[in-house]
């Protein structure tokens, strides 16, 4: 009967020392959910705006000749707009009319974000010696509150002092817009306009520091010299590599092509927004921390502009396990100039209900034209000090029971 009831004892007090050891694995390996916080998307737009613009600002033509251009109308705002047009400057001796397609056209209605395509024509009477002509053109919105001004210019030359007159280069894409570590390519179509057939030497004037290289069309081979048939045409591309240290701006690029006494320039423009491009990191570079469940702890993260564009409206979020808490002061960075860094306080409140262990908490920086970072923390959750204790009476507590255990069995 004794053997029975120590067999029996032994038997419970075996299956309270594996409830213990369960319960520490459960403890040892939590289950980690995440919920991301998405930052929403922007439209940095204005409200309302209106331009209005042409291919070419400025044209050389012979004396006598029309000419022919599209003419532009943006609306770059968030709204519909109806533009009222009218030409507002036509030097004597000139008609000038806007059209599209076989109307006059005297208004137009432009929805937001969207581009309308007129044709501007101006048609020199008899008589109009050389010279230079500027027509003005004007579009104001149905109400009043929005105006916008454009002018080109026409040179009318003797053909005799016209050095385009046996060359002639067109362009569909005079400017283009990029980031700076961008290389731009422009399609030049290069025409002879003599009978016979012409070699043309290839220049171009740009920044200082900046790569350019011609180059046949639908070919990679460099050029500097090209040959065409008389009265035929030719394409040629011009690759534009700026400096990748170079700041945001305007860059004009002019391309000359001569042969002999005849030669023809194309006005270019390369409009660089900057680099977009944001590090983050914590002050010593320390990736972990430690954290008591439902208290709050704070780590600190510094936010740098590695680019060379002044980045705005930055956002900050995280992704953490479901039902914890990450605040950031300040929320929210308007702006942040190239090189320039600054520091953001992230507090990372565990849930009360966490289980002690390690968990992964990602602080998510957003800035302009998809610059981004992503800082991942690992945070150690570890019981408050006073269940910290009672795990250790609870240790001990089956630690002597089972050395009483043993002596006991040992006696027997």
């Amino acid at each position: 009967m004794i053997l029975r009831a120590g067999a029996g004892q032994l038997a419970q007090r075996t299956g309270f020392l594996t409830s213990l050891l369960v319960a520490g694995l459960i403890l040892a390996g939590p289950a980690v959910l995440y919920a991301a916080d998405e930052p929403a998307k922007r439209d940095d737009r204005p409200a309302r705006g209106v331009a209005i613009y042409s291919e070419f600002s400025g044209v050389v033509v012979p004396v006598g000749e029309s000419v022919r251009m599209d003419l532009t109308v943006e609306n770059k705002g968030r709204q519909d707009e109806v533009v009222a047009l009218k030409i507002t400057s036509i030097p004597k001796g000139w008609k000038a009319s806007l059209k599209g397609g076989s109307f006059t056209v005297t208004g137009v209605a432009v929805p937001d974000g969207k581009t309308r395509t007129l044709s501007f024509s101006a048609e020199p009477e008899k008589g109009v010696g050389p010279g230079t002509y500027d027509f003005g053109i004007e579009g104001v919105t149905t109400d009043g509150k929005l105006k916008a001004n454009y002018s080109i210019t026409v040179a009318s030359r003797e053909r005799s002092r016209l050095g385009t007159e046996d060359i002639q280069i067109t362009t569909s894409y005079p400017v283009l817009r990029g980031q700076t570590d961008a290389t731009f390519e422009f399609s030049l179509d290069v025409n002879n306009k003599m009978d016979a057939d012409r070699t043309f030497n290839l220049a171009a004037q740009a920044p200082e520091k900046w790569e350019i290289n011609f180059k046949p069309g639908y070919e990679q081979k460099q050029i500097s010299s090209l040959r065409i048939r008389g009265n035929s045409n030719q394409t040629v591309a011009v690759s534009v590599t700026p400096p990748k240290d170079t700041t945001a701006g305007e860059y004009p690029i002019l391309v000359r092509i001569s042969s002999g006494e005849s030669k023809a320039e194309a006005k270019l423009m390369v409009v660089l927004t900057g680099i977009y491009k944001l590090e983050a990191a914590t002050p010593t570079g320390i990736l972990s921390t430690d954290a008591v469940t439902g208290k709050p702890t704070t780590v600190s993260l510094l936010v740098k502009n590695t680019g060379s564009a002044v980045n705005r409206n930055i956002n900050l979020s995280s992704f953490k396990p479901e039902n914890w808490k990450v605040e950031f002061k300040p929320e929210k960075l308007e702006a942040l100039e190239p090189n320039q860094f600054k520091q953001v306080e992230a507090t990372i409140t565990p849930a009360a209900t966490a289980l002690v262990g390690d968990y992964s908490v990602g602080l998510m920086v957003d800035g302009e034209k998809s610059s981004s970072k992503t800082v991942e923390m690992r945070v150690t959750v570890k019981a408050p000090t006073a269940w910290g204790w009672i795990g250790v009476g609870l240790i001990a507590v089956v630690i002597g029971g089972m050395g009483g255990l043993f002596a006991w069995l040992g006696r027997r």
